[in-house]
């Protein structure tokens, strides 16, 4: 059952850190508000990274999110949680044995923990002019977008913001198009590996 209440004070408090921490969203959230539009009503998905998906995601299950979709990558796997009305919870680690050696998820973690977002991504109309224009705010983005012009969903990330010279968090700008509500799991390994050279 959704407890809304208790529901809006965990992603308000963990919103307001990681826009405390990320350059690149509070352009974009400074630019909404400057609109009256507010952050929140553009997210499209938050993402936590972690050592143990169902023990992380406890928390969100209490409050009225369900497990919806499980996605298998190379080293890491993600499960998707949703509840109507809210952005997807998208929560990820590596596989725990041998196939997620080379991951980078525990080693963000070990740095990090699983309190935070790693990253939140906002869905845009059209994702090239809103690259151009946060690119003349001075965002970096990392690498090139992922998903044809024209496919259900494309996406990109931006460079990470460093916390004492560790990569932390980026902003993902999302384009969906046909109702895709979707994660397709080559585009987001692509995504991961975007970020991995600037790191």
């Amino acid at each position: 059952m959704l407890n809304g209440a208790g529901l809006d004070a965990v992603l308000g408090k963990m919103l307001n850190n990681y826009l405390a921490t990320n350059r690149a969203a509070r352009v974009l959230r400074d630019a909404l508000d400057e609109a009256g539009i507010g952050f929140l009503p553009v997210v499209d998905h938050m993402t936590i990274r972690t050592r143990n998906i169902e023990a992380r995601a406890e928390e969100f299950v209490r409050l009225g999110y369900v497990l919806a979709e499980t996605l298998n990558y190379g080293d890491w796997f993600a499960k998707v949680y949703r509840v109507t009305g809210y952005p997807a919870l998208f929560v990820d680690q590596a596989y725990p044995d041998q196939r997620g050696a080379t991951s980078l998820i525990p080693g963000w973690v070990s740095t990090f923990s699983d309190r935070d977002f790693h990253h939140i991504a906002v869905r845009v109309e059209d994702i090239e002019q809103a690259i151009q224009r946060l690119i003349a705010k001075g965002v970096v983005f990392a690498g090139e977008i992922v998903g044809e012009r024209g496919s259900e969903l494309r996406q990109i990330f931006t460079a990470p913001e460093l916390v004492n010279g560790q990569p932390f968090s980026v902003l993902e700008l999302t384009e969906r198009h046909q109702g895709y509500q979707g994660f397709s799991p080559p585009q987001a390994d692509s995504l991961m590996k975007s970020t991995v050279k600037r790191a």
